[in-house]
């Protein structure tokens, strides 16, 4: 079937809407919802569309321009991309939603100038997934972290600090990347991934290839903040703004994931990548098991909300690279639905936390008593997020880490396991610590001056409770959903 260009523009609506915000935006805020909500629809819509053709017809690629791979740039659209470009598009259509009352009240004045970083963020994240070419992904990469440590950096207090050392580790991951396609660059003289697949197994594996492949693997966890290379998350996600939390939090560590995956199976092989380094392979199990651990153990000791909730994201980030390391289709299935269902939590999490601190002003623990009363919706919200966090069925984070611990157990990774049932029961105890001091303690009586009867604005609510809803469907529907399309997405050598 002919290529259309659909996919192009999922891509360019919200990079041109970058442009129109910014323009009408200043002149008049009532313009910034309506462009923004209006682009990010159009793309939801397009990616729908899209995922449907590659159900459909199958993967296909799609060159710039008209010039030719291995010089010019090349999309590739398979149903793994399909699949990514779908959650980018619709988890950042939820968050803009529920960013537009948070924004207004964080940032008067400056919202057209956070929406613009917004969109152009959406744009490239939505470049990253399609990208088939080393060096476009390295450019796309940059786009993405430039627009974040501006977005961060709008916060209050101590958030330019927290964006500045993001700006040092991110440009850290960026060189290691880029010096890893450099030296692929130098084996194959192409920087195309499929043509530098096709060119890889006919060259001895030296070091020059296994260096390549270190750095830019190295690379994508430091973006990615997969432990020990997290120090900059907690306080970057923890001061960002809190409408810049919703979308940043949910999608930039589980677009990394994805693109080690490209990566691992687009540029090299399963081959290369698991079995001609077995003990590489198992020591990163072990890695990501004690990353899960510890991060788990870094969330107990904290006393605010958002920042417990980062330490739980940097937890999540073992079990998707845990998962895609136990090498096998089970893990492998584990992983990539995993990356869908806490793209989705998280969003949950950080909308009902925004709902709050809307209200209160603070995510302090000792702030958040009585909410129960106060704001019956949103904490139900939260219970069915931080449910589907520990792994409650029929929420969509059981299934994930059933199919995780199902792979582990396969593979003979009994450290992950384990891992993996500490971790769950560890979020049983930080969510329900959050539980009993928002419902069993009673609510601070009202001052004066201060603001804490009811709900957040229905421009928060619904997001939050539509989010909230979609835990319950996806981990319902999570049969259907792995095997007609997770299935399909799985790198070539890992189908069933």
């Amino acid at each position: 079937m002919t290529a259309t260009n659909l996919h192009l523009y999922v891509m360019v609506a919200p990079l041109l809407s970058a442009f129109a915000v910014n323009l009408l935006g200043r002149r008049n805020r009532t313009w910034i919802g309506p462009i923004a909500v209006g682009a990010l629809s159009f793309s939801t819509i397009g990616a729908l569309l899209t995922m449907q053709r590659v159900w459909q017809h199958g993967a296909y690629r799609y060159t710039v321009g008209n010039w030719k791979p291995p010089y010019g740039i090349e999309l590739v659209i398979d149903p793994l991309s399909a699949l990514m470009l779908l959650l980018v598009s619709t988890v950042a259509l939820i968050a803009t939603v529920g960013a537009l009352k948070s924004v207004e009240q964080e940032l008067p004045g400056r919202d057209h100038l956070f929406f613009t970083l917004y969109l152009i963020l959406v744009a490239g994240l939505l470049g990253l997934v399609m990208t088939g070419d080393a060096f476009n992904l390295y450019v796309l990469l940059e786009i993405t972290s430039i627009t974040t440590y501006g977005l961060i950096a709008m916060g209050r207090g101590r958030a330019p600090l927290a964006s500045f050392n993001y700006i040092i580790m991110g440009s850290i991951g960026a060189c290691f990347y880029l010096l890893g396609a450099g030296y692929l660059y130098i084996l194959t003289g192409t920087l195309n991934m499929a043509d530098i697949a096709s060119i890889l197994p006919g060259l001895q594996s030296h070091a020059a290839m296994a260096t390549a492949f270190g750095f830019m693997i190295v690379g994508l966890w430091v973006k990615m903040a997969f432990f020990p290379l997290h120090n900059w998350l907690p306080n970057a996600y923890s001061l960002a703004p809190t409408g810049a939390g919703m979308m940043i939090a949910p999608l930039m560590t589980k677009v990394t994931v994805y693109l080690m995956i490209r990566i691992m199976f687009s540029v090299f092989s399963p081959e290369y990548t698991f079995f001609a380094h077995a003990g590489v392979q198992s020591g990163i199990v072990w890695v990501a098991s004690l990353a899960i651990l510890c991060a788990s153990a870094l969330a107990l000791a904290q006393r605010n909300l958002r920042r417990m909730l980062t330490y739980i994201l940097v937890a999540e980030v073992g079990y998707m690279v845990g998962g895609v390391w136990l090498a096998n289709s089970t893990g492998m299935t584990g992983a990539v639905l995993h990356i869908v269902n806490d793209a989705l939590m998280t969003l949950c999490l950080f909308l009902a936390a925004a709902a709050i601190i809307y209200r209160t002003g603070s995510l302090d623990f000792d702030r958040l008593t009585g909410l129960y009363r106060r704001m019956p919706l949103t904490m139900a919200a939260f219970t069915v997020g931080a449910f589907s966090m520990i792994g409650v069925p029929p929420t969509c984070g059981f299934f994930s880490k059933w199919y995780l611990i199902l792979g582990a157990v396969e593979a003979g990774h009994w450290e992950f396991v384990a891992a993996l049932l500490l971790s769950s029961l560890i979020n049983a105890v930080l969510f329900f610590r959050i539980i009993e001091i928002a419902y069993f303690k009673p609510a601070p009586q009202p001052t004066s001056g201060g603001v804490l009867a009811g709900e957040a604005p229905l421009m928060l609510l619904k997001p939050l409770l539509l989010t909230a809803f979609a835990l319950i469907v996806v981990g319902i529907s999570s049969g259907p959903l792995v095997s007609q399309i997770i299935r399909l997405a799985l790198p070539a050598g890992f189908a069933p």
